[in-house]
């Protein structure tokens, strides 16, 4: 099974990229989708308090109540949807909520439905389970839209769920309310990744919970609120599944950090503002790079409305963009991501992020067009 593993390429690009960097050359950092702000002032010093006071021991399994309690609060008052907050896991980070979602859905054998391009780890926390990823191809030539035909044809008795994400990572595009009520009424478990829910410039997210209960929603701290390091996310999911899944939380993780928890609370109750600030810069940066990107000669087939990511088509300089990405690297000193790690329909094109500066953007879209030239590629 492990075998069957592929490596996760953006951290490979990351770890050459700090190899360079301890040699003393100068990287931009264009691959990562993390975002570059520090934490809300609010989060900060609720951490900082936590510690200082002495909240630094084991938590509920499922979570601080307060903290499952303001989830609730805010998909009730972002998406008009309730759930109790019982039906609430605080996990550290969201990789572990994908993890025990797949653990009580999937025996071996069974089939999960992923979208191709989409998120390069989805495909390995179902190998991980002992259960087969099955693609949905997206065009480019149709803005990467999901087509529910080609979902529908996808579907056999083994399969136990299917994977959403939007706003979406590599694209930044948000599937469209009609679409997600389709998938939601066929009959298939919905997994909704929504971690970039909060991320938004054009239009609005929808989740899932509007359209069906059957369904797990995975959410975090890490983009909206940019508490990467922290590792906070969450599982909303129906009731049936909760005992299961907390004996998994009790015996594989404990619980969520307990500081962080109260960091989570903080940036639900008072971070807003920080939110919308991050949020304007962000926008900022997407309609430069975009604008950029298409300059230098890259196509564009979609703009992206949400997340951190540019997914550009870059196959007018290379079909290989694995090795045209390591090139860029290791000539233009910027780091960019390649299609291929988000499936085989992602070759040919490379993800910008732009969680970093406008002033580093800048000097990364320059030092690509010196590359670009000097290798003749223009």
């Amino acid at each position: 099974m492990i075998e069957n593993f592929t490596p996760f390429i953006v951290m490979e690009v990351l770890e050459r990229a700090q190899e360079l960097e301890r040699q003393g050359i100068d990287v931009i950092h264009m691959e990562v989708g993390e975002p570059d702000f520090d934490v809300p002032p609010c989060v900060r010093d609720a951490v900082v308090e936590a510690v200082s006071g002495g909240h630094t021991h084991y938590t509920h399994s499922l979570g601080d109540p307060m903290l499952r309690s303001e989830i609730a609060s805010l998909y009730k008052r972002e998406y008009g949807v309730e759930f109790s907050p019982d039906n609430v896991v605080v996990t550290s980070g969201s990789s572990p909520a994908i993890l025990m979602v797949l653990r009580v859905l999937c025996e071996p054998g069974d089939e999960v439905l992923v979208f191709n391009p989409g998120y390069a780890c989805y495909s390995n926390f179902i190998r991980a389970v002992n259960a087969v990823p099955v693609g949905i191809d997206l065009d480019p030539e149709d803005g990467f839209m999901i087509d529910i035909e080609k979902v529908k044809g996808k579907i056999t008795p083994r399969t136990k769920a299917i994977f959403i994400n939007s706003p979406s990572n590599p694209f930044g595009t948000l599937i469209e309310p009609d679409v997600i009520r389709q998938i939601a009424g066929l009959g298939v478990t919905v997994i909704s990744d929504e971690i970039y829910h909060g991320l938004v410039y054009e239009g609005r997210p929808h989740s899932i919970l509007e359209y069906t209960d059957n369904a797990f929603v995975l959410n975090g701290f890490s983009k909206r609120f940019a508490m990467t390091g922290l590792r906070l996310g969450y599982l909303v999911a129906p009731e049936k599944y909760m005992r299961t899944l907390q004996i998994l939380q009790q015996n594989l993780f404990i619980c969520a950090p307990s500081d962080a928890q109260k960091g989570g609370i903080a940036a639900l109750t008072m971070a807003d503002d920080d939110v919308r600030r991050m949020c304007s810069i962000y926008d900022e940066r997407r309609k430069f790079l975009v604008n950029g990107l298409r300059e230098l000669g890259f196509k564009i087939w979609v703009e992206p409305k949400g997340a951190f990511y540019v997914f550009a088509d870059a196959r007018m300089y290379a079909e290989d963009t694995y090795k045209f990405a390591f090139d860029i690297l290791e000539k233009a000193h910027v780091g960019v991501t390649p299609g291929i790690d988000f499936g085989t329909r992602g070759q040919g094109f490379l993800r910008f992020s732009y969680a970093n500066s406008l002033e580093n953007i800048k000097e990364g879209l320059r030092r690509i067009g010196e590359y670009i030239k000097n290798a003749g590629r223009g």
